[in-house]
Parts: structure tokens; C-alpha cells; sequence
């Protein structure tokens, strides 16, 4: 019985053992999955649709090829689409029923489009020569576009793949419970042997004469004793040992070498199609934080650049509207006085807020905040950021420092977004053209003003440095050669109000302070300095100067009917334009 069950035991970690190695070799499962295609044609761009990438599970590896360079880039599929417009295009998709990239040619009017290599839209761009090869994550709703440079035709190979988990977590237990067998295996024969050498091998008994058989007699054996106790467990124990070992065989015969994601039919799941929206979704935000950091990381480094060169071209790339006109006349003053100093600088980061506007169409806005952790002293400065296009970048057209002791109101999550109210939204305390002519009043008149009561007085660094008391001292000096006359108008920048969550809103203006120096009696002079004589070009002048300084304002308005105040949450002002009078 010994030699039996050692037999049993080195057949079982046969089994065992070889069903653990093979699991690992001839039955091991593919470790990805791959798809390709080749487009034919001309056409300087191809859009992979978000569906393709999420045909299997997992991280996605896309590889393309072609003879020259190679641009790819992936955002949102509707800005995808929106950034091609009217050019011809390659459409690569997934065909449900063959789990292959199906490609399509559409034509369109433009066969040359500019190069999409880091537009705004993109989440991520990439670039590289002959091949990219890149791995990433994305979900059904963002797409690839992928382009040379928009002018020759886009590179024609690409293929998708994902990797397949053929781990075999039972691999390791199955040759090492096999291994346990055998070494089992072996006690049994060891026992065998030594028990057979221990017996010496059969004896012989001397014969006996034979006895006269004594008649039999019947006693039947009492139920529960224990001679018939102990023949029934030996019977169970010698049949019950090889029907045991003879059942582990079989079972482990049955069992499965599929991995946990692999498909029963070898190992390779099939391609499921994913929906890219949902009936009835509301509009996305504009942008999302990813990619307002790196927006915003590009402003910086324009800013630098032209504020340093005083590159009236390069500023231009990136700034508009009251953003621009101030800093082009700061780059006029300083090319004729060195010592007028530069403006703030838009550090890279971090970005301590975003608010989106809520939009799938353009033109498209976007409000931030952004701290200089270089440099605590300097306060945080606040961007609205608009784009006009889907091909153009954004361009800041408001930049205003915050005031130090501002309390920001509530707004949305970036994921979000909010709405772009109109310059004339009856939804607020005052509409923002109103709130820019309102508050001009307030620099020029003070507690005289109408709209006084309106705004809130504490904390408004602005009022101090040019309010009513300040344009009071000015006109005193100059009061026996010269007179100065104030005056105020809405700035050429249009006014945007972002809307907050308790229905208020954020707002930005612009507006035209202006100040008119003219001598008091006919043939006296008045002579200028500093600031104004950079930008006019003028030291001295018998008619007078005509001087105009932009206002960027950052206002919260609360909702119509509400009791509280119009707080100034930030500025930035400077001269814009000087000029003799006629």
C-alpha cells in the first residue's frame, strides 16, 4: 500500500508541476492586443476618434508613421472637430463587427491648414521625426489629431494596442503544492522501503498436520462492537485514499488556464463600442485646468520676453483689448525713458483659480487667478483670458492686480464652468457698463456721487491714490500756471461678467480717466515730465496735453435686489495716451 500511494503522489506532482510550467509557456495568453491602419490620400490631417482607443481596456500605446515629421495632439472630440473646420481630413474608427480601424476620407474646401502642433485646444501635443510612439489614457469623449506640419499630407500608419493581463496567479501555488506532493511522494516510498527491509522479506512456516474441521458456528457479531468498528474504517481508509488522490487528478485536469481579463475563447477580449455623448448633456466648460496651466505657463513666458525686448509684435501674439494698449504704451515710454519701470510680471504659476465659461462655441472666456510663489509680496494677479477662434490661442485682455485684503465670492468648479453674461444683463445690482460709469463718478466726485452708497469704500486702494482728494492736491499745484480738467468714458474693451454661484457676478470694465493740462493765459507754457513726456513727446507746450490713463477694473456685482455692496476686487492702471491739444 506504501509503494501505491508513493506511485499516486509522484503521478499527482507530474500533473501538478507541469500543468504550473505550462500555464507560463504553450497555454500562456497574448500580452496585448493591437490594431492598425494605413489612410490613403492627401489630406493634411487625420482625426482618430476617441472610440478607436477604448475598443479594449486598459492604457492605450498609439505608434505613427510616416516619412517626415510628425505632429500629434489630443483634446475633446467636439474642439477637435471644431479646430479642423473645413479642411479635408482622415477619419479613423473602430468597425464593430471586425474589431479593426476603419479609415474614411472626407473632403473639404481647405487642403492647407496652419500647423496644430500646441494650440490651446489640445490637452497634450507631441512632436517627433519619422515615429511617435507614445502611451496614454484617454476616455471616448477626446480624439487624436495627428498632422505633419498642415501642409503635406498626414502620416498614413497608425496603429493602437493595449496590454492584455496574462499574469497566471496560479502558476506559482500549482508547482509548489506540486512540489509538496512529490516531496509527500517521496516519504511514502521511503517509508516502504525501509518497512520492507525492516520485515526481511517473506518466512516460511514449518507445515502442520492438518485438523479435523470443527463444525461451524453461527454467532452474529453485536452492532457497534469493535472488531466491527474497526473493520469498517479500515475497508473506508483503503478505498478512500485512492478515490481522494484519484479525484484531485481529475479536477485539476478541468481547470481553466484563461486569465482573469482574457476571453474564453483564447485569451483576447472583442472590441466593445463606446457611446461619445449623452442625449441631452449640457455644455462643457470652455477649457480644462490642464490646460489653462499650460496656457497660462506660455502667457508667462511671452510676457517676459516682449516686457524685457519691448517686442511690440511678440506681446501682440498673446495680449489684446485693455491688456495690450497698456503695455504697448508702457513699451513707448520706456524706449524713451529707461528709468519708467516695466510692468507686472504674469508669473507661470501656480494657478489658485479657474472659472470657464460654459461653452461648446466660440468666442470662448476664461477667468483665473494666479499667484507668484517667487515673490510673496507681490499680489496675485487676475487674467480673463479670451479666444476668438478655434485656431487662434488665447489672448489675455484684462490683467489686474488683486487688492491685498480682497475676499474672493463663491464661484463654480473649473469642472463645471458658468455663464457669460451680457454687458447689459438686467440679472445684477447694476449692469457692467453701468458699474464702470458708476464708479468713474465716485473717482471724481466722491461722497457727491449718486451712486456712493452703491459700492464699498473699504479696502478700495483706488480711490486713495486717484480719487477726489488726490485730483484736489493736483489741481492746487498747478493752480497758478496751469488749470486741469477731469473727465472719465467707457474704455474700448469690451466688459465681461463671469457669473458667480449666488446668481452675482465677476466683472471686468475699462475705462478712460482722462486729465486736460492747459495753460491759464495766453502765451505761458506748461511743461511735462516723467510719464507723460515719454508718451507725448512733449516737454513744454503753450495748448495744453490732453493725457488719458486705462482702467482695468475687476468688480463682483451681487444679483439684482440684493443689499449688498459692489466691491472693487482688483486693478491695474497706467497712461495709455498723451497727446498736445489742438
Amino acid at each position: 500500500m506504501r509503494f501505491v500511494l508513493a506511485i499516486v503522489s509522484f503521478m499527482l506532482a507530474a500533473g501538478l508541476i507541469g500543468y504550473g510550467i505550462a500555464q507560463q509557456t504553450i497555454l500562456a495568453t497574448p500580452d496585448e492586443v493591437s490594431v492598425s491602419a494605413e489612410t490613403s490620400g492627401a489630406a493634411p490631417l487625420t482625426v482618430i476618434s476617441g472610440e478607436a482607443f477604448n475598443a479594449y481596456s486598459g492604457n492605450q500605446t498609439i505608434r505613427i508613421e510616416g516619412d517626415r515629421r510628425v505632429v500629434a495632439a489630443y483634446g475633446r472630440t467636439t474642439d477637435v472637430l471644431a479646430w479642423v473646420g473645413d479642411a479635408s481630413y482622415n477619419m479613423v474608427t473602430l468597425d464593430p463587427e471586425t474589431g479593426d480601424l476603419a479609415t474614411e476620407s472626407i473632403s473639404g474646401t481647405e487642403q492647407e491648414v496652419p500647423d496644430p502642433y500646441n494650440s490651446d485646444l489640445w490637452l497634450e501635443s507631441y512632436e517627433a521625426e519619422d515615429e511617435l510612439a507614445l502611451t496614454v489614457k484617454i476616455p471616448s469623449d477626446v480624439s487624436f489629431i495627428v498632422a505633419a506640419d498642415g501642409i503635406d499630407a498626414a502620416p498614413n500608419a497608425v496603429s493602437i494596442s493595449w496590454p492584455l493581463d496574462n499574469t497566471t496567479p496560479w502558476a506559482g501555488p500549482l508547482i509548489l503544492g506540486g512540489a509538496a506532493v512529490l516531496l509527500l511522494g517521496l516519504i511514502f516510498l521511503m517509508w516502504a522501503v525501509h518497512h520492507m527491509r525492516r520485515a526481511g522479506g517473506p518466512r516460511r512456516k514449518p507445515q502442520k498436520m492438518p485438523k479435523v474441521p470443527k463444525k461451524a458456528r453461527y454467532k452474529p457479531a453485536k452492532r457497534g462492537s469493535k472488531a466491527s468498528e474497526s473493520t469498517t474504517l479500515r475497508t473506508t481508509v483503503r478505498f478512500a485514499v485512492p478515490t481522494v488522490l484519484v479525484s484531485v487528478l481529475v479536477l485539476s485536469g478541468c481547470t481553466t488556464s484563461t486569465s482573469p481579463n482574457s476571453a474564453a475563447d483564447g485569451g483576447v477580449p472583442s472590441p466593445t463600442a463606446t457611446s461619445t455623448a449623452a442625449a441631452g448633456a449640457a455644455a462643457t466648460p470652455a477649457v480644462a485646468v490642464r490646460q489653462i496651466e499650460k496656457i497660462v505657463a506660455q502667457i508667462s513666458a511671452v510676457s517676459q520676453e516682449a516686457d524685457e525686448e519691448r517686442d511690440t509684435d511678440l506681446i501682440k501674439t498673446r495680449f489684446a483689448e485693455a491688456a495690450l494698449e497698456y503695455r504697448l504704451a508702457n513699451y513707448t515710454m520706456r524706449d524713451a525713458d529707461d528709468s519708467i519701470a516695466a510692468p507686472a510680471a504674469i508669473p507661470d504659476g501656480p494657478v489658485q483659480l479657474t472659472l470657464p465659461q460654459q461653452t461648446e462655441s466660440w468666442p470662448r472666456t476664461v477667468f483665473t487667478i494666479i499667484l507668484d510663489e517667487t515673490d510673496s509680496t507681490v499680489a496675485p494677479i487676475a487674467l480673463f483670458l479670451e479666444q476668438a477662434t478655434p485656431r487662434d490661442n488665447y489672448k489675455v485682455s484684462y490683467a489686474m492686480n488683486l487688492e491685498p485684503s480682497v475676499v474672493f465670492p463663491d464661484v463654480a468648479a473649473a469642472s463645471v464652468g458658468t455663464s457669460r453674461l451680457p454687458a447689459d444683463s438686467g440679472l445684477l445690482r447694476s449692469s457692467p457698463t453701468e458699474v464702470a460709469l458708476n464708479y468713474a463718478e465716485i473717482l471724481e466726485q466722491d461722497v457727491e456721487s449718486d451712486s456712493y452708497l452703491d459700492f464699498e469704500a473699504e479696502g478700495d486702494s483706488l480711490r486713495v491714490s486717484v480719487g477726489l482728494a488726490v485730483k484736489k492736491k493736483e489741481k492746487a499745484a498747478l493752480s497758478s500756471t496751469a488749470t486741469l480738467t477731469y473727465g472719465h468714458d467707457l474704455g474700448s474693451a469690451d466688459p465681461i461678467a463671469m457669473a458667480t454661484i449666488d446668481a452675482g457676478a465677476i466683472v471686468a470694465v475699462h475705462l478712460y480717466e482722462t486729465k486736460v493740462a492747459a495753460p491759464k493765459e495766453e502765451g505761458s507754457a506748461v511743461t511735462f515730465s516723467g510719464q507723460t513726456k515719454a508718451l507725448s513727446g512733449i516737454s513744454i507746450t503753450e495748448e495744453g496735453i490732453k493725457s488719458t490713463y486705462g482702467d482695468q477694473l475687476l468688480f463682483y456685482v451681487p444679483a439684482a435686489g440684493s443689499d449688498e455692496k459692489i466691491v472693487l476686487l482688483g486693478y491695474t492702471q497706467g497712461l495709455v495716451a498723451a497727446s498736445e491739444l489742438k
